[in-house]
């Protein structure tokens, strides 16, 4: 009699999720396969994690396995590795981590009907015999000498199916996404798949253009935007090999390829690669792993790299690849020469202190506002960039100083005027603008801070002939928002751009002659070690954003800190010399790169609880080093999270600073309220 170890959703803490089930002599059950089984009076979907041979009897009565849900099986050994590994790695419930892997939407309907007991088997497509998509690559443009050398080096290890993680490091417009076309060309006449991540889903329809343009009709799309039905029908298309590219957000990196040969995250040093519901991965990571299952590279590509990841090439972890110039495509000009490289746009940094001084109280300093007026004279584009949503960040009373604040969340409501609603940006909870203070019923309302919103009203009074458009979340909910904003503005449907970061990432528009940052600070002094270096990469891509045509550009940076090194670093284009302020202070402080860290996050209903249960579990975390006489793990706390109260629960956290931390974690077993977040991309 057989018997299979089945993975269930059972809410629990990881490794805690496993069950033992025997298997009837009609059920050819194998590992990855979809079961549906019993728990208590009730049945449950759950994946067959191995099978037991028959010798092995367990020495408990089983229950049998129900049934079998689907004949093919969507989970094979590559599948199931890698989930162990993110499982280990990141302190996640195993089924959370086999989820990843399945099709959109299953689990949940899964569970649904079997709690309802109408079980309905999904209707899938048998997946036929994977020979790819046949039709030939449409050729590229001439490449420069080191996109040729970067080229080589990275088909070199397809050709060879060796796995190497590849860091390509190119100035922004040097033309990385057409080391990455090469690159998948070659996969695709190796008759394998390829798999293009993206940071952003606001990015997918320009580099999908790219990719379809090259290879018409061997692309396929997933991220979380797409509707259910389409994403279903993207996932099939993959897993019938029907479409040989992936091209999507993170979660694109566990699509159904079956022919692995080449995995490319673009932007590698953004956050947003790192999920923040359980499982609790970084996309980066797990592409690594994946590259060595598949014995395929990876290549990570960014104008300006995560400091670890920089680190990691020069510790030769990474194969450093580098495109110093931007891309012109060699082209003969009527003088018989080739095209040069476009240079980096002067980049001029304005301190606002001065403008103060000098009366001007506008947030467009004077040669901000000058650039503007002669860019829309002649015809031309311009992006204007503040990394914060709304009107005003602010509503406060001038009698007094009470802040108006969302009840649920230790965070002050920031004012929509297109809505004239107040909207917390932690919990979305939204409510009416007073019109006299809650507190003290006075009528002196103030609205203080800046806002994209804002930015725009400002915009369309001091220009009133100029079009002005506005990207970023609120004015992309609808679907098909972001590349309908992404056409427009491409189109010249537009001639001025705001928005927050989306607009400082990989777009590419030849008529932008003017990228202005309109105050810089936004993140620079928060308390987490990362914000210089997210300061230094939003304005470095934003910069990049301008002086891509024949037109030119230039980028204004406004700020109240000119002096700050992430600032100066992004105005001179130098990546080098922000990395060596940067790396100096991470190995004076222990942080990553010099060491890793794990988040304990506590969620409590009152503040005295999370006081105590940080405190309990900070005293279990102490006797257990002590016990085991473990070195080198620092435990920081517990304190408060910056952003104490989110969705009224309060939060404190204890950090652990040093490395291998499995002996520490293997021991201490926290209750519900817990989470653990395994190199954490913020501390906010």
């Amino acid at each position: 009699m057989r018997h299979a170890e089945v993975v269930l959703d059972l809410g629990g803490p990881a490794g805690a999720s496993s069950l033992t089930y025997r298997v009837p002599e009609h059920l050819p059950i194998r590992p990855g396969d979809l079961v549906l089984v019993p728990l208590s009076k009730r049945m449950m979907p759950g994946v067959v994690l191995r099978v037991v041979p028959g010798e092995e009897v367990p020495s408990f009565p089983t229950r049998p396995v129900e049934e079998k849900l689907t004949d093919d099986a969507f989970l094979g050994e590559f599948q199931l590795t890698l989930a162990r590994w993110i499982a280990a790695h990141y302190r996640a419930p195993l089924f959370d981590c086999l989820a990843l892997f399945l099709p959109p939407g299953l689990t949940a309907r899964l569970t649904r009907a079997a709690r309802e007991g109408r079980w309905k088997p999904p209707r899938l497509t048998p997946a036929a015999p994977d020979e790819g998509c046949r039709s030939e690559p449409l050729p590229g443009p001439p490449l420069t000498l080191p996109q040729e050398t970067a080229t080589r080096r990275i088909v070199s290890a397809i050709d060879d199916r060796r796995h190497v993680a590849f860091l390509l490091h190119g100035v922004t417009g040097s033309g990385k996404t057409h080391v990455y076309l090469e690159a998948v060309a070659r996969t695709l006449r190796l008759d394998r798949q390829a798999i293009v991540l993206v940071s952003e889903i606001a990015l997918t329809p320009e580099i999908l253009g790219r990719f379809e343009r090259r290879f018409p009709g061997r692309t396929a799309v997933l991220h979380s935007g797409l509707a259910p039905a389409e994403h279903r029908r993207a996932w099939e298309r993959v897993r019938r090999g029907e479409a040989d590219i992936v091209i999507g957000s993170r979660s694109a990196l566990f699509a159904p390829v079956r022919r692995p040969g080449l995995l490319i995250l673009d932007e590698e040093h953004e956050w947003t690669y790192k999920q923040e519901a359980s499982p609790r991965y970084h996309a980066r990571e797990v592409a690594l792993w994946w590259g060595q299952l598949a014995r395929a590279p990876v290549v990570m590509g960014s104008a300006t790299p995560d400091v670890e990841s920089y680190s990691r090439a020069e510790r030769s972890r990474y194969v450093l690849l580098q495109l110093p110039e931007r891309f012109a495509a060699h082209r003969p000009t009527p003088s018989g020469g080739v095209t040069q490289p476009r240079p980096l746009p002067p980049v001029e940094i304005v301190d606002l202190r001065e403008e103060l001084k000098a009366g001007n109280v506008s947030m467009f300093s004077r040669r901000l506002a000058d650039e503007l007026t002669r860019v829309l004279g002649r015809g031309e584009q311009a992006l204007l960039f503040l990394n914060r949503r709304g009107t005003a960040t602010c509503v406060t009373c001038r009698d007094c100083g009470h802040v108006v604040s969302c009840r649920r969340c230790d965070v002050a409501f920031v004012y929509h005027r297109s809505d004239n609603a107040l909207v917390c940006h932690r919990c979305n909870r939204s409510r009416v603008s007073p019109a006299r203070c809650p507190g003290c019923g006075g009528a002196r309302i103030r609205f203080l801070g800046l806002g994209t919103q804002r930015v725009e009203a400002e915009l369309a009074a001091r220009f009133p002939s100029a079009r002005v458009a506005r990207w970023d979340h609120d004015a992309t909910t609808r679907r098909g928002a972001h590349e309908q904003l992404w056409q427009s503005f491409g189109a010249g449907e537009a001639d001025v751009l705001v928005g927050t970061q989306m607009i400082a990432k990989a777009l590419d528009f030849p008529r932008v002659t003017l990228v202005g940052a309109v105050l810089a600070d936004v993140g620079l002094f928060l308390p987490d070690f990362r914000s210089g270096e997210r300061t230094f990469q939003l304005l470095t891509q934003m910069a990049g954003r301008t002086c891509r045509g024949p037109l030119g550009g230039r980028a204004i940076i406004q700020t109240y800190t000119p002096d700050h090194y992430a600032i100066q670093a992004a105005a001179s284009h130098d990546y080098a010399r922000f990395y060596r302020r940067e790396i100096t202070f991470r190995r004076e402080h222990g942080y990553p790169p010099a060491g890793r860290l794990v988040r304990l996050l506590y969620s409590g209903g009152n503040d005295d609880r999370a006081q105590r249960e940080t405190g309990r579990v900070r005293r279990v975390l102490d006797e257990e080093l002590s016990r085991q006489g473990i070195a080198g793990i620092d435990v920081l706390g517990p304190a408060p999270c910056f952003i104490r109260r989110v969705r009224g629960r309060e939060r404190w956290q204890i950090l652990l600073r040093g490395d291998r931390f499995a002996p520490l974690l293997d021991h201490v077993r926290l209750p519900p309220g817990w989470t653990i977040d395994v190199d954490p991309v913020s501390l906010l």
